[in-house]
């Protein structure tokens, strides 16, 4: 029974997986806003796994390893999928089975620009897993983050309330930009907070606090806009810190 308990976490990371195979198959028939609900569930699975873990002390290797496969499905290859997506219907209004997409050259290296989303999202994943400092920040935008700012990319389709707000960044411009800035953020070695905290003092914890109540009012002020703003908003932050040469 033990074993079986100590197996839980390990579960909940498989459902993680799970969430983001679904997202990307979602993302790839042009599904996006079920993709994006689907990362947004990977993304809890992806918390939770951590908290079962330390509850019920179940660490292991493994479980390590899977936790990292299992992350860059969900928020690695699942936002590829979803760029890849957006890029189709900015260049040529639908979404179409890849064998049947009629493009020049400079329209495929478009798309596939795309996949730089996954793939530096790999090499943030196997830094991660090799650097044995006990910093207490990330180095690079952690790849969660990077899932979820995707994620509300194919959600805010669903709410046209901001549409004219934000109808410039389906552009196909801003999305191989934003492409290659995300992807970029995921391997750079600059310092960049962690919400978790050793204890609730404001002076040690100040900059968490501004970022979540900054975090809070753009979601009571935008719902689901508010998602990718808050991604954008943590990496302000941390190059503003970064320059300012705020110690976490």
């Amino acid at each position: 029974m033990k074993n079986i308990i100590k197996q839980i976490p390990n579960f909940i990371t498989t459902l993680n997986l799970l969430s983001g195979v679904i997202a990307t198959i979602f993302a790839i028939d042009g599904h996006l806003i079920w993709a994006g609900i689907f990362i947004c569930a990977a993304s809890v699975f992806d918390f939770a796994d951590g908290l079962a873990a330390r509850a019920l002390k179940a660490y292991s290797e493994i479980g390590k390893q899977l936790d990292s496969l299992s992350d860059l499905v969900s928020f690695g290859v699942a936002p590829g999928a979803i760029l890849f997506t957006l890029l189709e219907f900015s260049l040529f209004g639908e979404n179409q089975p890849i064998h049947e997409i009629t493009a020049d050259w400079w329209q495929w290296i478009i798309l596939f620009s795309a996949f730089l989303v996954p793939v530096f999202g790999a090499i943030r994943l196997a830094k991660f897993n090799v650097f044995t400092s006990d910093e207490p920040f990330f180095r690079g935008l952690p790849i969660p983050s990077n899932g979820i700012f995707w994620a509300s990319l194919g959600l805010m389709l669903e709410f046209p309330k901001y549409h004219d707000i934000f109808q410039s960044l389906y552009s196909t411009k801003n999305l191989v930009f934003l492409g290659i800035f995300m992807s970029g953020m995921m391997v750079i070695n600059m310092p960049m907070f962690s919400l978790k905290v050793k204890n609730l003092r404001l002076k040690d914890n100040w900059y968490r606090y501004l970022f979540l109540a900054i975090s809070a009012i753009l979601l009571i002020v935008l719902n689901v806009y508010g998602l990718a703003l808050i991604i954008l908003l943590y990496i302000i932050l941390n190059v503003i810190f970064y320059l300012f040469k705020v110690e976490f």
